[in-house]
């Protein structure tokens, strides 16, 4: 028993030793276990077993750490991102109160030309009767809100202004407006038909059309958005019927107009400056105006004044 009893203790002893020396003279410790080294040379497989079951530990003390520091850093970006809004809608309102405030100044600064007459009303709801009774008029011109066909009609363009139906522009009592005279109506390209439709109901004939070529403000062309081929262009179909009014000119102007393209829906002014070339001193009438459109001498009716 004796002898047996001092094995057992040697081999113990032993065992510590091997442990010790696997845990110090080979360099394998706790601190080098936490910095992810999982070399181990130890003989005796129960102390394979714990070391190894400790580098686990280690690597799942360490991934701790780094998930720990991970979601921090998170939290602190999660925190500015909820902070950006707030700024950006601060910033936002801000930009809003000074474009109303210059929105506001302009109206503030808008003046309407001295001898000009304009009429906000809905044009399909104006009292267009006292309107002739008081007045008939040389020229009429309008630029109809035509409604557009095709299911995606902007191709990316947004349209500011409300469309009309070609029924509701038929109904206006142009005929009432104008005995003798001249008619110019700008058209898009999906309603040439309509529009000719639209004088021959109205009493007018076609004579002649103005082409407007649309330029940037380098003078080049202004390509716009089209259906089949890039749009560089709008018309503008002229009717007439009875006799030429009072003063009335010919040959006057062109029948193109290079100008720059402006604001949608903006027309050139050359074209006012040719119509009253044609008929000097004439009584002139726009539908459909807009603020933009308003002309010493010229009556404009429009919702949008």
């Amino acid at each position: 028993m004796a002898l047996f009893d001092e094995v057992t203790m040697t081999d113990s002893g032993n065992d510590s030793e091997s442990g010790h020396s696997s845990s110090t003279g080979n360099g394998v410790s706790i601190n080098t276990l936490n910095n992810r080294s999982t070399g181990n040379n130890a003989s005796s497989p129960s102390a394979f077993a714990s070391l190894t079951a400790g580098g686990r530990l280690a690597k799942l003390l360490a991934r701790e750490q780094e998930l720990i520091k991970t979601l921090e850093e998170l939290t602190r970006e999660i925190e500015l991102l909820e902070k950006a809004p707030e700024e950006d809608d601060s910033s936002k309102a801000g930009a809003a109160e000074e474009d109303g405030d210059d929105e506001g100044d302009d109206l503030e600064e808008f003046e309407a030309p001295e001898w000009c007459v304009p009429i906000k009303a809905n044009v399909m709801t104006y009292d267009w009767d006292s309107l002739a009774a008081e007045c008939q008029f040389d020229v009429i011109l309008m630029d109809p809100p035509w409604q557009l066909a095709t299911h995606a009609p902007t191709r990316g363009v947004a349209i500011a202004y409300q469309q009309l139906p070609d029924i509701c522009i038929e109904e206006l009592p142009v005929p009432k407006l104008s005995s003798n005279g001249f008619i110019f109506i700008w058209v898009i390209n999906n309603k040439y038909a309509k529009a000719f439709d639209l004088m021959r109901k109205w009493g007018y004939s076609y004579v002649d059309d103005i082409t407007w070529v649309k330029q940037t403000v380098n003078r080049r062309m202004a390509k716009g958005h089209g259906y089949y081929l890039q749009h560089a262009k709008e018309t503008c179909l002229v009717g007439k019927k009875g006799e030429d009014p009072p003063n009335c000119r010919h040959s006057i102007g062109s029948d193109v107009i290079f100008s720059e393209r402006r604001g949608q829906s903006q027309k050139p002014e050359e074209l006012y400056e040719m119509i009253e070339e044609l008929v000097p001193n004439g009584r002139y009438l726009e539908i459909f105006g807009r603020k933009n459109n308003l002309r010493d001498y010229w009556v404009t009716v429009g919702n949008e004044l």
